[in-house]
């Protein structure tokens, strides 16, 4: 028996979406375009914006208490707190650390990862090992305020982005086929540029005259995005499944990040997923980037549910071209 009362792999699961929606009759009606045209195109009816006093942290704690209160383990036993972000609260210092503050955590370790839409898979791939390692608990929270970093210029992004957060208790397996069974992690820089915000690193550094669209994402190559998402998507779930020796038929719950129905519906048909198996939360939630995966697995959990041998699939691509898979099993 371990510390955790026989108890392993994801064990807690929590999510949180600002109160103010954003219907698409708004955003049609400031660009100028036909009532339908957003849903047609993304599958999005409506989207979360935090309110005027929100900041990173203010949305990922609610979705942090939900997971470690579902868990039912004692706080003090979590050892690491991973915070998927790219809106953190300030550019320096990272805002895990406040989390884990605000969390009253008193033995957790706090560090912000930098992944865009892949950020969730890489910090759960990383809690799973270190929970492994080293038989603790890892909290993992992914969180994003997509609407300051909206141009309202530009389509592409405005009709797509949201606000919202996801974060999940992970513990040491305590029985094959729990935790991650498979994983493919993935870069592809080639196509860095498609989607960035330029201004304020250090290649295009604050100054004062900078123009404030600098600031803010800008998305091209949208044929290039949706053509390289679906294959990247399909071929990482492939590997994932290929490794474990499973096939899409042992997949009880596909969980791929919500980025635009077109493309999950491409990837669920190419891998053969079941697409009564898929978590969908985009049409209500919209996408936050890192935040849609956890926020879906803990959103759908309400209305299906999971069960102790349950397979997930989970995948993801985003900006720079991260991307990656990981089969869990619960």
């Amino acid at each position: 028996m371990n510390c955790f009362n026989g108890r392993g792999g994801l064990v807690g699961f929590g999510h949180y979406a600002p109160e103010r929606r954003v219907p698409n009759a708004e955003i049609e009606r400031d660009m100028g375009l036909e009532e339908g045209w957003i849903e047609r195109r993304t599958g999005i009816q409506e989207r979360r914006y935090v309110a005027p006093d929100q900041a990173l942290t203010d949305i990922a704690l609610p979705a942090a208490q939900m997971a470690i209160e579902d868990s039912g383990i004692d706080p003090a036993k979590i050892g690491l707190t991973l915070l998927a972000t790219s809106t953190p609260d300030h550019l320096l210092p990272p805002s895990a650390p406040l989390l884990v503050h605000k969390l009253g955590l008193p033995n957790s370790g706090g560090i912000d990862m930098a992944g865009a839409c892949a950020g969730f898979l890489y910090a759960l791939a990383m809690a799973d090992a270190y929970a492994k390692a080293q038989g603790i608990a890892v909290l993992v929270v992914a969180a994003n305020i997509l609407s300051r970093r909206i141009n309202p210029q530009e389509r592409a992004s405005r009709v797509l982005f949201a606000d919202a957060a996801g974060a999940v208790v992970v513990l040491p397996p305590v029985r094959e086929g729990q935790g991650i069974l498979a994983s493919d992690l993935a870069s592809d820089g080639a196509y860095y540029d498609l989607i960035k915000i330029s201004g304020g690193g250090s290649r295009n550094p604050y100054r004062p005259d900078m123009d404030p669209n600098e600031y803010l994402m800008s998305l091209k190559g949208g044929q290039t995005v949706f053509a390289r998402a679906v294959a990247t998507l399909t071929s990482s779930a492939q590997k994932v499944l290929n490794k474990a020796g499973l096939t899409a038929a042992d997949v009880d719950h596909f969980a791929p990040h919500q980025a635009n129905s077109r493309i999950i519906d491409a990837a669920e048909s190419n891998i053969g997923i079941n697409s009564d198996n898929t978590l969908i939360t985009l049409n209500k939630f919209g996408n936050s980037s890192a935040a849609t995966i956890p926020f879906s697995l803990s959103r759908c959990r309400e209305t299906r549910s999971y069960r102790e041998g349950d397979t997930f699939l989970l995948s993801a691509i985003g900006a720079g071209f991260v991307s990656g898979s990981l089969l869990v099993g619960l």
